[in-house]
């Protein structure tokens, strides 16, 4: 005699299980049910009750049975709610808009999250197109996307820009740089990064949410400024480290690459040789280098004069962001570097320092607001990764679904139910052993 799988074991909630078959030419289970009866028909757009008009059948995937793709054939009610007015009821266990369930859905877009469509084809044997509508449709389904007009308790924001692809089309990306639980969420996603854009968002918050914010970490971009000014005049605008750095960092890469042209034209093959492949060298921190590096970084300073001017303002910059400073002693601090600077007298660093000196207000400001863009830099290194797993996007819509699928933790497991998660890390005891 056969066991009784009762329709709650397998999350059919308002079915009836009649038969589970097994067949042996396609390879397939398929779970046979009913409607329950005693379950009065829900509109699934409004949540109206109403009667059953008539019984509809359809088959939708679900999750391998022993290692056998599975179907389960149900059984849905056409709902009566008024004459002329008639749709098909609610099936929670149904995912919206693909014909399979819901974990089965949460399968494929975990699997998804960490695999090629095209790799995550291979291992469910569907279709490419199969795949990326079942994600595509759980994403949208699941992925809460912030309102503007109902954010509330924001007290800093980061705007960044990020690319489609390289050389292509930009995003405007907001993040929430508030302290707190919700620190690093992406709030808004927006083709372009013209001043319109960041407008739109900006407008569209609501007065008391505008006034609360304190600040806005920027890159220089004269776009994003004027925005900011236009919309949150209040508000401080902050450059921070990075953006700075990664300025300085592009004289950095000037110079090495003239001074290794001029030993090139003066036939200086050790000057070339203690030159070449030392950009990082010079781009990284010295207390970051092994001892081998740091000897070679030795040498090249040693031997070129206008590195190793460059090297030193590099590591007196960066002390400009220290812990507890004040905006006073931030502005002596930069207008002490600068004089440095000046009196160096090397190609590209005085374009910088009248860089810095437009920029000297939001700079400082850092020392009243300390905040960093370090959380959108990280979040650019994750669609940056989204882009090249996906070796690019054509479906904009569930690009930008992808980007705020990083605002969610990624579940434990997939293959369990939310109310019964797997404890993590669990060790599987050894064969042989108690």
């Amino acid at each position: 005699m056969g066991a009784v799988i009762p329709a709650k074991i397998l999350g059919l909630e308002g079915q009836v299980i009649k038969d589970v078959v097994f067949n042996e030419d396609t390879g397939r289970v398929r779970v046979v049910c009913s409607r329950d009866r005693r379950r009065r028909p829900v509109d699934h757009r409004t949540g109206r009750r109403g009667s059953v008009n008539r019984l509809l059948r359809r088959t939708v995937l679900d999750v391998p049975i022993g290692g056998w793709p599975c179907e389960v054939e149900i059984e849905y009610a056409e709902t009566f709610l008024s004459f002329g007015q008639m749709r098909v009821e609610a099936l929670p266990f149904v995912s919206p808009g693909v014909r399979v369930t819901r974990r089965y859905a949460r399968l494929i877009a975990g699997m998804a999250r960490h695999m090629p469509i095209s790799a995550v084809a291979r291992h469910t044997g569907l279709s490419w197109d199969s795949v990326k509508a079942i994600e595509c449709a759980h994403l949208a389904d699941t992925i809460p996307i912030p309102d503007p007009r109902t954010l509330s308790g924001i007290r800093r924001l980061g705007v960044d820009e990020v690319a489609r692809a390289k050389g292509q089309s930009y995003f405007t990306l907001v993040y929430d740089l508030s302290p707190g639980e919700h620190y690093g969420r992406i709030l808004w996603i927006k083709e372009g990064r013209d001043s319109a854009v960041l407008l739109e968002f900006l407008d569209a918050l609501s007065e008391e949410c505008a006034d609360d914010i304190e600040a806005v970490a920027l890159d220089m971009g004269p776009a994003y400024i004027a925005a900011v000014q236009k919309s949150l005049p209040d508000a401080a605008i902050v450059f921070d480290r990075f953006h700075v750095m990664q300025l300085f960092n592009k004289v950095i890469r000037d110079c090495r690459r003239a001074e290794f042209k001029a030993a090139k034209t003066l036939g200086d093959l050790t000057g070339q040789q203690a030159i070449k492949g030392s950009l990082w060298l010079l781009l990284s921190n010295r207390d970051t280098l092994k001892d081998t590096d740091q000897t070679r970084l030795d040498q090249l300073l040693a031997q070129n004069q206008s590195l190793s001017t460059l090297y030193a303002l590099k590591e007196q910059l960066q002390r400009l962001w220290q812990p507890g400073s004040t905006s006073a002693a931030m502005n002596q601090r930069l207008d002490d570097w600068c004089g440095m600077a000046e009196a160096a007298r090397i190609t590209g660093l005085a374009k910088f320092v009248k860089t810095l000196q437009a920029h000297r207000t939001g700079i400082c400001a850092y020392a009243d607001h300390p905040i960093t863009t370090s959380r959108l830099e990280a979040g650019n290194v994750s669609i940056a990764l989204l882009r090249r797993r996906a070796r690019g996007f054509r479906d904009m819509t569930y690009f930008k679904l992808k980007i705020f699928q990083l605002n969610t933790r990624d579940t434990p497991s997939f293959l369990y139910n939310t109310g019964t998660p797997a404890t993590p890390l669990t060790r599987l005891a050894t064969v042989g052993k108690p």
